[in-house]
């Protein structure tokens, strides 16, 4: 006799796909799907602020400065989280502060990813003499601790959100240079490599058609790390009052004004500690998720 199957019998024998098995590797890690909740929330507050918060950040309300959060004594419901020294509600502040900090992160991470995954494919492809130079000074760079070379930087540059952008920039080349390095080195080695070359594939279409799209896997959980890095590198340089100045709402900014405070009220410096905090921990954990199911060693095997 012959065996019949059926539609639903061929679906369930048809192997997953390789999207399929990422989105089924994904979903089982739970802190990543937390984290990347949390992360889709704070791209959705900045982007709709404007209609989020209760107040204009930078309206003074005179009479209300330092007030506390309204669940402390002395709170006013009007202000939800307090306001800070100049009479600006701090919730307001808040919100409007994922706007600067996360676009100051993704801008950076971006120009450090597509300047980095360059220099790395060319350190990889010419490695006599251009790879050598390329990674002299990515060895230079990476001699000086990330958070004081910002610093230094930002400090040469002065104090503007491009400038910010510009300097966590600079400072997060090296991981994605060395990375992209790395792994176009051994993509050169393959077979397909050899075979493209053969059939007249020109460098440009090696560089960033045949190699770089077999590089991607590593490279897009190294740019979640470097988001997070780059949102904390943000902050330590509005905190020190290089970054993004006053009266804009950047959680750095806000947190160097709060610091003068910090012994009489401390809330002022509580609330854009932790949207730093949980922004960062949300990008870390969605990186950690993505690189547990773009590994295929990490994968369980069915």
């Amino acid at each position: 006799m012959s065996q019949t199957t059926t539609p639903a019998t061929a679906a369930s024998l048809t192997p997953p796909k390789q999207w399929q098995q990422f989105v089924s590797a994904f979903m089982k890690n739970r802190g990543a799907v937390i984290g990347l909740l949390v992360l889709i929330a704070s791209i959705i507050i900045a982007l709709f602020a404007p209609l989020i918060a209760p107040h204009n950040p930078y309206e003074l309300f005179q009479g209300k400065e330092q007030l506390p959060p309204v669940f402390m004594e002395g709170g006013d419901s009007t202000f939800l989280l307090g306001t800070d020294d100049a009479g600006r509600d701090t919730l307001s502040r808040v919100l409007y502060g994922a706007r600067y900090s996360l676009f100051i992160g993704l801008c950076a991470t971006t120009l450090s990813l597509l300047i980095g995954v360059s220099l790395g494919l060319m350190a990889a492809f010419w490695p006599k003499l251009l790879g050598k130079f390329i990674m002299l000074i990515n060895d230079i760079l990476m001699s000086y601790p990330s958070l004081l070379l910002a610093i230094i930087i930002a400090a040469i540059l002065g104090p503007s959100m491009t400038n910010t952008i510009l300097t966590i920039a600079l400072v997060c080349l090296p991981p994605f240079i060395r990375l992209t390095r790395a792994t176009a080195m051994v993509e050169l080695q393959r077979d397909y490599v050899t075979a493209s070359r053969v059939m007249g594939a020109g460098t440009m279409r090696l560089l960033f058609v045949t190699i770089l799209p077999n590089c991607m896997a590593p490279l897009i959980v190294q740019a979640t790390m470097v988001f997070s890095s780059a949102i904390l590198e943000a902050g330590a340089i509005g905190f020190l009052g290089f970054g993004v100045q006053p009266p804009d709402a950047e959680w750095g900014a806000m947190l160097g004004t709060a610091r003068q405070y910090i012994q009489s009220n401390v809330w002022l410096a509580i609330f854009p500690g932790v949207a730093i905090f949980i922004s960062a921990l949300a990008i870390n954990l969605t990186g950690d998720g993505l690189r547990d199911a773009l590994d295929p060693k990490l994968k369980e095997v069915s």
